[in-house]
Protein backbone atom coordinates (compact mmCIF):
# COMPACT_ATOMS: atom_id res chain seq x y z
CA UNK A 1 0.00 0.00 0.00
CA UNK A 2 2.85 2.56 0.87
CA UNK A 3 4.32 2.36 -2.67
CA UNK A 4 1.24 2.67 -4.43
CA UNK A 5 0.66 6.07 -2.57
CA UNK A 6 4.19 6.91 -3.16
CA UNK A 7 4.04 6.30 -6.64
CA UNK A 8 0.38 8.04 -6.82
CA UNK A 9 1.77 10.75 -5.61
CA UNK A 10 3.92 11.74 -8.40
CA UNK A 11 0.74 10.94 -10.85
CA UNK A 12 -0.75 13.61 -8.81
CA UNK A 13 1.81 16.63 -8.25
CA UNK A 14 2.16 16.18 -12.30
CA UNK A 15 -2.22 16.71 -12.45
CA UNK A 16 -1.82 19.38 -9.97
CA UNK A 17 0.54 21.24 -11.74
CA UNK A 18 -1.18 21.17 -14.92
CA UNK A 19 -3.98 22.33 -12.76
CA UNK A 20 -1.67 25.38 -11.58
CA UNK A 21 -1.12 26.21 -15.59
CA UNK A 22 -4.42 26.19 -16.06
CA UNK A 23 -6.78 27.17 -13.07
CA UNK A 24 -4.15 28.92 -11.04
CA UNK A 25 -4.48 26.51 -8.28
CA UNK A 26 -1.22 26.03 -6.58
CA UNK A 27 0.40 22.55 -6.33
CA UNK A 28 1.42 23.32 -3.02
CA UNK A 29 -1.83 23.29 -1.14
CA UNK A 30 -2.52 20.28 -3.07
CA UNK A 31 -0.02 18.52 -1.89
CA UNK A 32 -0.28 19.82 1.46
CA UNK A 33 -4.18 18.53 1.73
CA UNK A 34 -2.86 15.04 0.40
CA UNK A 35 -1.01 14.93 3.77
CA UNK A 36 -3.14 16.41 5.71
CA UNK A 37 -5.81 13.86 4.67
CA UNK A 38 -3.91 11.05 5.16
CA UNK A 39 -2.15 12.42 8.63
CA UNK A 40 -4.45 14.44 11.08
CA UNK A 41 -7.93 13.65 9.08
CA UNK A 42 -7.35 9.66 8.81
CA UNK A 43 -4.11 8.67 11.09
CA UNK A 44 -2.78 6.73 8.51
CA UNK A 45 0.28 8.31 8.64
CA UNK A 46 1.77 9.88 11.99
CA UNK A 47 5.13 12.32 12.19
CA UNK A 48 6.11 10.37 14.62
CA UNK A 49 6.68 7.42 12.08
CA UNK A 50 8.11 9.75 9.99
CA UNK A 51 10.57 11.22 12.77
CA UNK A 52 13.90 9.60 10.61
CA UNK A 53 12.80 10.38 7.34
CA UNK A 54 11.19 13.74 7.76
CA UNK A 55 14.46 15.44 8.80
CA UNK A 56 16.23 13.75 5.98
CA UNK A 57 13.75 14.87 3.20
CA UNK A 58 13.53 18.55 4.26
CA UNK A 59 17.00 18.96 3.89
CA UNK A 60 17.20 17.01 0.76
CA UNK A 61 14.63 19.56 -0.66
CA UNK A 62 15.84 22.68 0.60
CA UNK A 63 19.76 22.19 -0.82
CA UNK A 64 18.08 20.71 -3.93
CA UNK A 65 15.94 23.67 -4.46
CA UNK A 66 18.30 26.17 -3.92
CA UNK A 67 21.05 24.67 -5.86
CA UNK A 68 18.86 24.39 -8.86
CA UNK A 69 17.64 28.03 -8.38
CA UNK A 70 21.30 28.86 -8.01
CA UNK A 71 21.95 27.29 -11.70
CA UNK A 72 19.02 29.40 -13.27
CA UNK A 73 20.54 32.83 -12.03
CA UNK A 74 21.39 35.07 -14.54
CA UNK A 75 25.57 36.54 -12.53
CA UNK A 76 25.00 40.03 -14.22
CA UNK A 77 20.99 40.37 -12.77
CA UNK A 78 21.87 39.29 -9.16
CA UNK A 79 24.89 41.58 -9.10
CA UNK A 80 22.69 44.33 -10.72
CA UNK A 81 20.16 44.01 -8.14
CA UNK A 82 21.82 42.54 -5.09
CA UNK A 83 21.87 46.28 -2.76
CA UNK A 84 18.07 46.35 -3.84
CA UNK A 85 18.13 42.56 -2.38
CA UNK A 86 20.32 43.01 1.02
CA UNK A 87 17.57 46.04 1.58
CA UNK A 88 14.97 44.06 1.17
CA UNK A 89 16.11 41.15 3.25
CA UNK A 90 17.32 43.09 6.33
CA UNK A 91 14.42 45.18 6.23
CA UNK A 92 11.57 42.48 5.69
CA UNK A 93 13.51 40.40 8.66
CA UNK A 94 13.86 43.01 11.00
CA UNK A 95 10.14 44.69 10.46
CA UNK A 96 8.67 40.79 10.43
CA UNK A 97 10.72 40.02 13.86
CA UNK A 98 9.26 42.78 15.75
CA UNK A 99 5.61 42.42 14.50
CA UNK A 100 5.92 38.97 15.34
CA UNK A 101 7.26 39.76 19.02
CA UNK A 102 4.92 42.37 19.54
CA UNK A 103 1.91 39.94 18.84
CA UNK A 104 3.40 37.56 21.42
CA UNK A 105 3.73 39.62 23.81
CA UNK A 106 1.03 41.74 24.03
CA UNK A 107 -1.50 38.86 22.64
CA UNK A 108 -0.29 35.68 23.61
CA UNK A 109 1.70 36.99 26.79
CA UNK A 110 5.00 35.50 26.54
CA UNK A 111 8.14 37.01 28.31
CA UNK A 112 9.83 39.46 25.86
CA UNK A 113 12.70 37.21 25.15
CA UNK A 114 10.33 34.21 24.45
CA UNK A 115 8.54 36.36 21.91
CA UNK A 116 11.94 37.50 20.07
CA UNK A 117 12.55 34.22 19.76
CA UNK A 118 9.42 32.98 18.66
CA UNK A 119 9.50 36.67 16.28
CA UNK A 120 12.72 35.29 14.39
CA UNK A 121 11.70 31.97 14.04
CA UNK A 122 8.49 32.85 11.32
CA UNK A 123 10.36 36.18 10.35
CA UNK A 124 12.33 34.67 7.52
CA UNK A 125 10.88 33.33 4.24
CA UNK A 126 10.56 29.60 3.06
CA UNK A 127 12.94 28.51 0.31
CA UNK A 128 11.53 25.04 -0.14
CA UNK A 129 8.43 26.99 -0.91
CA UNK A 130 8.79 29.72 -2.60
CA UNK A 131 11.16 28.92 -4.90
CA UNK A 132 8.83 26.54 -6.74
CA UNK A 133 6.40 29.27 -6.42
CA UNK A 134 8.13 31.52 -8.27
CA UNK A 135 9.22 29.19 -10.88
CA UNK A 136 5.47 28.82 -11.57
CA UNK A 137 4.26 31.77 -11.73
CA UNK A 138 5.36 34.48 -14.30
CA UNK A 139 7.26 37.05 -12.40
CA UNK A 140 9.84 39.32 -13.81
CA UNK A 141 13.53 38.29 -13.12
CA UNK A 142 14.24 41.02 -10.88
CA UNK A 143 11.54 39.45 -8.59
CA UNK A 144 12.70 36.12 -8.99
CA UNK A 145 16.01 37.20 -7.76
CA UNK A 146 14.76 39.00 -5.00
CA UNK A 147 12.51 36.38 -3.39
CA UNK A 148 15.00 33.32 -4.07
CA UNK A 149 18.37 35.47 -2.62
CA UNK A 150 16.03 37.00 0.14
CA UNK A 151 14.86 33.44 1.07
CA UNK A 152 18.47 31.73 1.31
CA UNK A 153 19.64 35.29 3.37
CA UNK A 154 16.81 35.21 6.00
CA UNK A 155 16.68 31.50 6.46
CA UNK A 156 20.26 31.92 7.71
CA UNK A 157 19.35 35.24 9.69
CA UNK A 158 16.35 33.00 11.44
CA UNK A 159 19.17 30.18 12.42
CA UNK A 160 21.71 32.63 13.63
CA UNK A 161 19.35 34.45 15.45
CA UNK A 162 16.83 31.98 17.40
CA UNK A 163 20.29 29.62 18.22
CA UNK A 164 21.73 32.91 19.98
CA UNK A 165 18.60 33.17 22.13
CA UNK A 166 18.05 29.58 22.78
CA UNK A 167 21.79 29.93 24.18
CA UNK A 168 20.67 33.37 26.03
CA UNK A 169 18.03 31.22 28.13
CA UNK A 170 20.72 28.35 28.68
CA UNK A 171 23.51 31.38 29.99
CA UNK A 172 21.39 34.06 30.78
CA UNK A 173 22.47 36.70 28.74
CA UNK A 174 22.40 37.39 25.41
CA UNK A 175 25.69 38.50 23.43
CA UNK A 176 24.74 41.03 20.60
CA UNK A 177 28.09 41.20 18.94
CA UNK A 178 28.59 37.63 18.86
CA UNK A 179 25.47 37.12 17.13
CA UNK A 180 26.23 39.73 14.82
CA UNK A 181 29.90 38.47 13.92
CA UNK A 182 28.51 34.83 13.65
CA UNK A 183 26.06 36.26 10.78
CA UNK A 184 28.75 38.07 9.06
CA UNK A 185 31.10 34.95 9.14
CA UNK A 186 28.37 32.23 8.24
CA UNK A 187 27.37 34.46 4.85
CA UNK A 188 31.09 35.27 4.17
CA UNK A 189 32.88 31.75 4.63
CA UNK A 190 29.53 30.21 3.08
CA UNK A 191 30.05 32.12 -0.30
CA UNK A 192 33.29 31.46 -0.24
CA UNK A 193 32.79 27.66 -0.02
CA UNK A 194 29.95 27.70 -2.73
CA UNK A 195 32.29 29.45 -4.73
CA UNK A 196 35.34 27.39 -4.54
CA UNK A 197 33.04 24.24 -4.73
CA UNK A 198 31.93 25.94 -8.15
CA UNK A 199 35.22 26.90 -9.63
CA UNK A 200 36.49 22.90 -8.63
CA UNK A 201 33.58 20.97 -9.81
CA UNK A 202 33.01 23.03 -13.12
CA UNK A 203 36.58 22.69 -13.82
CA UNK A 204 36.41 18.80 -13.36
CA UNK A 205 33.00 18.27 -15.52
CA UNK A 206 34.94 16.65 -18.72
CA UNK A 207 36.60 14.94 -17.07
CA UNK A 208 33.59 13.54 -14.51
CA UNK A 209 31.45 13.29 -17.76
CA UNK A 210 33.76 10.42 -19.02
CA UNK A 211 33.21 8.06 -16.04
CA UNK A 212 30.22 5.36 -16.13
CA UNK A 213 26.76 6.54 -14.65
CA UNK A 214 28.14 9.89 -13.59
CA UNK A 215 24.89 11.80 -13.91
CA UNK A 216 24.52 11.34 -9.79
CA UNK A 217 28.05 12.82 -9.17
CA UNK A 218 27.14 16.13 -8.96
CA UNK A 219 24.35 15.98 -6.66
CA UNK A 220 26.56 13.71 -4.63
CA UNK A 221 28.96 16.69 -4.46
CA UNK A 222 26.48 19.16 -3.27
CA UNK A 223 25.63 17.01 -0.48
CA UNK A 224 29.23 16.71 0.76
CA UNK A 225 29.55 20.31 0.35
CA UNK A 226 26.35 21.18 2.28
CA UNK A 227 26.94 18.86 4.63
CA UNK A 228 30.61 20.06 5.57
CA UNK A 229 29.36 23.68 5.68
CA UNK A 230 26.73 23.01 8.07
CA UNK A 231 29.20 20.41 10.14
CA UNK A 232 31.59 23.10 10.70
CA UNK A 233 28.66 25.95 11.61
CA UNK A 234 27.59 27.72 8.84
CA UNK A 235 25.21 28.05 6.25
CA UNK A 236 24.84 24.85 3.93
CA UNK A 237 21.81 26.88 2.12
CA UNK A 238 23.91 29.60 1.25
CA UNK A 239 26.89 27.71 -0.19
CA UNK A 240 24.45 25.09 -2.23
CA UNK A 241 22.80 28.46 -3.91
CA UNK A 242 26.34 29.87 -4.58
CA UNK A 243 27.49 26.65 -5.75
CA UNK A 244 24.30 26.40 -8.56
CA UNK A 245 25.02 29.88 -9.46
CA UNK A 246 28.98 28.93 -10.55
CA UNK A 247 27.52 26.18 -12.27
CA UNK A 248 24.91 28.14 -14.01
CA UNK A 249 27.52 31.07 -15.17
CA UNK A 250 30.99 29.34 -15.55
CA UNK A 251 31.69 32.17 -17.82
CA UNK A 252 32.43 34.66 -15.39
CA UNK A 253 34.43 32.50 -13.20
CA UNK A 254 37.26 31.31 -15.65
CA UNK A 255 40.25 31.95 -13.60
CA UNK A 256 44.30 31.80 -14.73
CA UNK A 257 45.59 29.54 -12.02
CA UNK A 258 43.30 26.70 -12.81
CA UNK A 259 45.58 25.89 -16.01
CA UNK A 260 48.53 25.68 -13.28
CA UNK A 261 46.75 23.18 -10.73
CA UNK A 262 46.52 20.79 -14.27
CA UNK A 263 42.39 21.46 -13.55
CA UNK A 264 40.03 22.06 -16.92
CA UNK A 265 38.47 24.45 -18.42
CA UNK A 266 34.90 25.60 -16.48
CA UNK A 267 32.22 24.44 -18.66
CA UNK A 268 28.91 24.62 -18.53
CA UNK A 269 25.75 21.91 -17.57
CA UNK A 270 24.58 20.30 -20.57
CA UNK A 271 20.18 20.35 -20.84
CA UNK A 272 20.43 16.82 -19.96
CA UNK A 273 21.57 17.32 -16.55
CA UNK A 274 19.75 20.73 -15.75
CA UNK A 275 16.97 18.27 -16.47
CA UNK A 276 17.67 15.89 -14.41
CA UNK A 277 18.29 18.42 -11.77
CA UNK A 278 14.99 19.17 -11.80
CA UNK A 279 13.24 16.31 -11.60
CA UNK A 280 15.13 15.96 -8.90
CA UNK A 281 13.44 18.74 -7.41
CA UNK A 282 9.96 18.19 -8.91
CA UNK A 283 9.82 14.56 -6.77
CA UNK A 284 11.90 16.25 -3.48
CA UNK A 285 9.15 18.58 -3.33
CA UNK A 286 6.19 16.82 -3.76
CA UNK A 287 6.90 13.93 -0.93
CA UNK A 288 7.95 17.30 1.44
CA UNK A 289 4.73 19.48 1.23
CA UNK A 290 3.16 16.27 1.77
CA UNK A 291 5.43 15.63 4.70
CA UNK A 292 4.24 19.58 5.82
CA UNK A 293 0.83 18.34 6.06
CA UNK A 294 0.61 15.49 7.87
CA UNK A 295 3.60 17.16 9.93
CA UNK A 296 1.05 19.97 10.89
CA UNK A 297 -0.62 19.73 14.30
CA UNK A 298 -4.31 20.53 14.95
CA UNK A 299 -4.66 19.67 18.47
CA UNK A 300 -4.13 22.92 19.88
CA UNK A 301 -6.80 25.70 19.12
CA UNK A 302 -5.46 27.98 20.61
CA UNK A 303 -1.65 27.66 19.24
CA UNK A 304 -3.89 27.46 15.92
CA UNK A 305 -5.37 30.61 16.45
CA UNK A 306 -2.77 32.67 17.64
CA UNK A 307 -0.58 31.39 14.19
CA UNK A 308 -3.20 32.73 12.38
CA UNK A 309 -2.98 36.06 13.66
CA UNK A 310 0.77 35.87 13.34
CA UNK A 311 0.96 34.74 9.88
CA UNK A 312 -1.91 37.62 8.98
CA UNK A 313 0.30 40.44 10.88
CA UNK A 314 3.61 39.36 9.10
CA UNK A 315 1.54 39.68 5.61
CA UNK A 316 0.32 43.15 6.64
CA UNK A 317 4.09 44.34 7.86
CA UNK A 318 5.17 43.15 4.34
CA UNK A 319 2.32 44.84 2.19
CA UNK A 320 3.52 48.43 4.14
CA UNK A 321 7.49 47.99 4.00
CA UNK A 322 7.07 47.16 0.02
CA UNK A 323 4.35 49.85 -0.60
CA UNK A 324 7.01 52.26 1.28
CA UNK A 325 10.52 50.81 -0.15
CA UNK A 326 10.02 49.55 -3.34
CA UNK A 327 8.05 52.30 -4.93
CA UNK A 328 11.32 52.28 -7.79
CA UNK A 329 9.77 48.84 -8.68
CA UNK A 330 6.46 47.85 -10.65
CA UNK A 331 3.07 47.35 -9.31
CA UNK A 332 3.26 43.90 -10.66
CA UNK A 333 6.64 43.15 -8.59
CA UNK A 334 5.65 44.84 -5.76
CA UNK A 335 2.75 42.89 -5.40
CA UNK A 336 4.60 39.65 -6.03
CA UNK A 337 7.74 40.27 -3.69
CA UNK A 338 4.53 41.14 -1.05
CA UNK A 339 2.79 37.69 -0.97
CA UNK A 340 5.54 35.30 -1.51
CA UNK A 341 6.36 35.44 1.96
CA UNK A 342 5.36 31.78 3.09
CA UNK A 343 7.17 30.07 6.33
CA UNK A 344 8.71 26.86 5.76
CA UNK A 345 11.32 24.03 6.81
CA UNK A 346 13.50 26.34 8.73
CA UNK A 347 11.05 27.72 10.42
CA UNK A 348 9.71 24.11 11.42
CA UNK A 349 13.17 22.88 12.31
CA UNK A 350 13.81 25.75 14.45
CA UNK A 351 10.54 25.52 16.80
CA UNK A 352 11.12 21.94 17.61
CA UNK A 353 14.73 23.16 19.54
CA UNK A 354 13.48 24.53 22.44
CA UNK A 355 11.85 21.59 23.75
CA UNK A 356 14.02 19.51 23.18
CA UNK A 357 16.70 21.53 25.27
CA UNK A 358 14.28 21.44 27.90
CA UNK A 359 14.00 18.01 27.71
CA UNK A 360 18.01 17.87 27.47
CA UNK A 361 18.70 19.50 30.62
CA UNK A 362 15.98 18.27 32.73
CA UNK A 363 13.99 21.28 33.60
CA UNK A 364 11.74 24.17 31.98
CA UNK A 365 14.51 26.65 30.53
CA UNK A 366 12.78 28.04 27.70
CA UNK A 367 9.01 28.59 28.86
CA UNK A 368 6.35 27.62 26.85
CA UNK A 369 8.51 25.56 24.72
CA UNK A 370 5.70 23.57 23.54
CA UNK A 371 3.55 25.85 23.06
CA UNK A 372 6.04 28.01 21.04
CA UNK A 373 6.40 24.80 18.35
CA UNK A 374 2.59 24.48 18.18
CA UNK A 375 2.13 28.20 17.47
CA UNK A 376 5.14 28.09 14.81
CA UNK A 377 3.63 25.23 13.14
CA UNK A 378 0.66 26.83 13.25
CA UNK A 379 1.80 29.89 11.54
CA UNK A 380 4.18 27.88 8.86
CA UNK A 381 0.61 26.41 7.71
CA UNK A 382 -1.38 29.86 7.92
CA UNK A 383 1.44 31.20 5.85
CA UNK A 384 1.18 29.12 3.25
CA UNK A 385 -2.76 29.10 3.23
CA UNK A 386 -2.48 32.77 2.73
CA UNK A 387 -0.08 32.87 0.35
CA UNK A 388 -1.85 30.30 -1.68
CA UNK A 389 -5.06 32.17 -1.83
CA UNK A 390 -3.32 35.32 -2.49
CA UNK A 391 -1.58 33.61 -5.33
CA UNK A 392 -5.02 32.47 -6.42
CA UNK A 393 -6.27 35.76 -6.16
CA UNK A 394 -3.65 37.82 -8.14
CA UNK A 395 -2.64 35.47 -10.84
CA UNK A 396 -4.25 36.62 -13.46
CA UNK A 397 -2.48 40.25 -12.80
CA UNK A 398 0.96 38.43 -12.74
CA UNK A 399 0.64 36.02 -15.31
CA UNK A 400 0.85 39.27 -17.64
CA UNK A 401 4.64 40.37 -16.03
CA UNK A 402 6.55 37.53 -17.47
CA UNK A 403 9.85 39.00 -18.91
CA UNK A 404 11.47 36.94 -22.18
CA UNK A 405 14.87 35.49 -20.45
CA UNK A 406 18.03 36.28 -22.12
CA UNK A 407 20.28 33.02 -23.74
CA UNK A 408 23.49 33.19 -22.21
Amino acid sequence: MTYIFLGLLIFCAHLFNAWFSRRRIPDVLLLMGIGILVGPVTGWITPEQLSDVGPVLSSLTLLFILFDSGIDMRLDLVRRYWTGVVQVTLLSYAVSLAAAALVSYFVIGFQLQTSIMLGAMVAGTGAAIVIPLVNQMRVTEKARITLTLESAISGMLAIVITLAFIEGFKLGNISVPAMVGHVLASVIVSLIIGLAGGIFWSSMMERVRKLENSMFLTPAFVFVMYGVTDLIGFSGAIASLTFGLVLGNPEYFQVSFLRKLKLGEMTPLMDNEKGFFKELVFILKTYFFVYIGISIPFTNAWAFIYGAIIAAVLYLVRFLLIVFVGKENTPEERLSVSILIPKGLIAAVLASIPEQVNLAVGQNIIPYASFVKHITYAVIFCSIIYCSILVLLTSKKLIMTELPRQEK
